[in-house]
């Protein structure tokens, strides 16, 4: 599902480079990502995802290989076929659970909104215990309902790469754990594969594999 082969990057300013020289995740794993703070591990999603185009090398999602495509083929790709839960949510705070839940749709012509789409998003929000507040504006959620619904928003095209970084981060021990296996029983049910960088290493036992980000050489 997803392979790095020679990966160069640096930032154009600043001491911070990134350097790995193989990667690879199958499909259907679950893969947790460990490491310092500013070591790097959210540059790497943001490579993975196409938010920022790399360096030298190659990273390949599915049989596409994300840093030869142009911008606008980037941006569509990833909103089509990667679910990114972003560690500050990223929600827009004036709409209710609902849009934001279905903001890909709005955003990118490359998706069509219709009747079956938005029964997901209920039905989503009903599986992450959210269902009441489909109609609640961002900025009226609990830090913990706004993660389930970013959690939603990235599960809602059916993505087969779900990239979390940091999606349990500030959460009490039962919510953390309620929060992770909701995202790993919809990963599951969607078959996709799953990469989540993470500091809490209690959680580590639930995935497949832990990768610690200092091998990576840099």
């Amino acid at each position: 599902m997803l392979a790095i082969k020679d990966l160069k990057f640096q930032y154009p300013t600043g001491n911070f480079s990134l350097c790995i020289s193989e990667f690879a995740v199958k499909n259907g794993e679950k893969v947790a990502v460990i490491g310092p703070s500013g070591s790097g591990k959210t540059t790497l999603l943001n490579l993975l995802s196409g938010i920022t185009p790399a360096g030298q090398g190659e990273i390949r999602v599915g049989d596409h290989t994300i840093n030869t495509l142009s911008d606008a083929q980037r941006r569509d790709f990833r909103i089509q076929k990667i679910g990114f839960v972003f560690q500050e949510f990223e929600l827009i705070d004036y709409l209710n659970v609902r849009d934001n839940i279905l903001h890909p749709y709005r955003i990118s012509s490359a998706l069509t909104i219709n009747n079956e789409v938005k029964e997901r998003a209920a039905d989503l929000a009903q599986s992450m215990g959210i269902g009441d507040k489909l109609n609640r504006s961002a900025i009226q959620l609990s830090h913990g309902e706004k993660q389930r619904t970013a959690i939603c928003r990235a599960l809602i095209t059916n993505p087969k790469l779900i990239l979390a970084d940091e999606a349990t981060g500030n959460l009490d021990p039962d919510n953390k754990n309620r929060i992770l296996d909701l995202l790993f029983n919809a990963v599951d049910e969607q078959q996709a594969t799953l990469l989540a960088v993470t500091h809490d290493y209690e959680l580590l036992g639930k995935f497949d594999r832990v990768v610690d980000f200092t091998d990576f050489r840099f």
